[in-house]
Order: structure tokens, then C-alpha cells, then sequence
């Protein structure tokens, strides 16, 4: 999943892609080097990023999903937490829903979801008295709950839902690494995981680095990820990602038990 940020303020690369047109060459770009989804976003989710009007986040992505669309083959993915936002983008072409409202009922936007039959990636985000201690448990039981509202209130069916245990996301240093390390046990689910490690700041504390210098220690991740099941890995480095991607996928086609 390449990212594409059509935003002033976005961690990693913010302000490059604010324009549309440049948005839309970034994300033929992406697809270029062998993106599956493209992730539109225009809202930042960077810790104390300025909430952003329904009107300017419909400002920033529909154009670019309106020339977008178009011009690809590939599923683009809206992400936002806004139901308004949410029904432009798939009418404008997008199939995906990315919620990071996270830990949030969000009624609206899931009946949008049903209406359009999109896709849904269910992120997990830790609150401000979130205590952690049990991090695994606690985003395995939010996960059960939040399938549950889905597919017997809301009526979305199992097929249209992706989980995410959204690394960085209030979350510790240790928190996000024990995540990393056993996001095999979410497996069990029975649904497609998604990652988003990409340059995401918790690499910083742990090794030092700078939004730019992360790309090993990212690649790291997702090779990890997709050794221990995890389907889409959400990246800002598509080509490099692809590369550590199937190389890391030949090799478990060749493992021996």
C-alpha cells in the first residue's frame, strides 16, 4: 500500500504532494514501482497535528481521486475518519475505507462502508488513560468488539474487513515493538492484517534516526510482518518495499518445515 499525503503537515513528507497534480504523479509514481493500493490522505495523523474541516480534507483528495481513478487499475484506499469524506471518495472512485478513528464507534462512516460494499481497515489506536500493560489483549479484544459492531449491527460482511494494530498510534516504545514482534497472534482472527511501520517515529526513539533515515529499519519491519503473516504493508518506500517483499516471500515459499 503506497501512502500519498495530500497535506501540509504530514511527519515524513508533508507539503510535497499538497497539490493535485502533483499528488496524482506521485501516485502513478507508486504504482510504477509495483504498489497493490494506493492510501490517499488529507488529514495528518502525526502527534498534535491540527484537526483539519470536512471541507478542506474534501478539497485535498477528491480531485486527486477524480484524476486518479481513471488511470489505474489498482484499489485506492480514502483515509479518513469522516463519513462525508468517506462518501465523496468512493463515489469519486476510492473502494477502501481507512478508519483511524480507531478505539471510536463510528456509525456513520461504517453505514457508508455498507452502503458501497468497500473495503475497511479497522485500526486499533490507544488512548490518553490507556494503560498498556497488555497490549496484545487489549488490541485482540478491541478487534473482537469492533467485528462484532461491523458484522452483526452494522451489517458489513468478514470479505470487506482489514485489521490493523496501528503501531505508533498512542502507543510506547515497548508496546509498539511487543506488537511487532507477536503480530503473528492476530491471525487468528481470520482476517488480512495490515502494517504501517513506515519511518514512523518509534524507529526514532529506538535507534536515533531521523523521518528520512529509517527506510532499513522500516524494511526490517515488514520483512518480519510478512514472515509472521501480515498481508499489506503500508508504505511511503514502495520499491524498496516491493524488493524486501518478495524476497522475503520466495524465501518462506522455500522454507522446509
Amino acid at each position: 500500500m503506497g501512502v500519498v499525503n495530500v497535506t501540509p503537515d504530514s511527519f515524513s513528507d508533508g507539503g510535497k504532494f499538497l497539490d493535485a497534480d502533483t499528488a496524482v504523479a506521485h501516485a502513478l509514481k507508486l504504482v510504477a514501482q509495483g504498489a497493490d493500493i494506493l492510501d490517499i490522505g488529507g488529514e495528518s495523523t502525526r502527534p498534535g497535528a491540527l484537526p483539519v474541516s470536512e471541507a478542506d480534507e474534501l478539497q485535498r483528495v477528491i480531485p486527486v481521486i477524480e484524476k486518479l481513478a481513471p488511470q489505474i487499475s489498482i484499489p485506492i484506499s480514502i483515509d479518513t475518519t469522516k463519513a462525508a469524506v468517506a462518501h465523496a471518495a468512493l463515489q469519486a472512485g476510492a473502494s477502501i475505507v481507512n478508519d483511524v478513528s480507531a478505539n471510536r464507534d463510528n456509525d456513520a462512516l461504517w453505514k457508508i462502508v455498507s452502503d458501497f460494499h468497500a473495503g475497511y481497515i479497522c485500526m486499533h489506536a490507544s488512548g490518553k488513560d490507556f494503560a498498556g500493560e497488555n497490549i496484545m489483549g487489549d488490541v485482540s479484544e478491541f478487534f473482537q468488539e469492533q467485528l462484532g459492531n461491523l458484522l452483526n449491527r452494522i451489517g458489513v460482511i468478514p470479505e470487506q474487513v482489514v485489521l490493523d494494530p496501528g503501531i505508533g498510534f498512542g502507543k510506547t516504545l515497548e508496546q509498539n515493538l511487543s506488537l511487532l514482534a507477536n503480530v503473528k497472534a492476530f491471525t487468528k482472527l481470520r482476517r488480512p492484517l495490515l502494517l504501517g511501520v513506515s519511518r514512523k517515529s518509534f524507529i526514532g526513539k529506538l535507534l536515533g534516526v531521523e523521518a528520512n533515515e529509517r527506510l532499513p529499519a522500516s524494511l526490517a519491519c515488514a520483512t518480519l510482518a510478512v514472515e509472521s503473516g501480515v498481508q499489506i504493508i503500508r508504505t511511503h518506500d514502495v520499491a524498496e518495499t516491493v524488493q524486501a517483499v518478495r524476497l522475503t516471500e520466495a524465501l518462506l515459499t522455500r522454507r522446509k518445515n
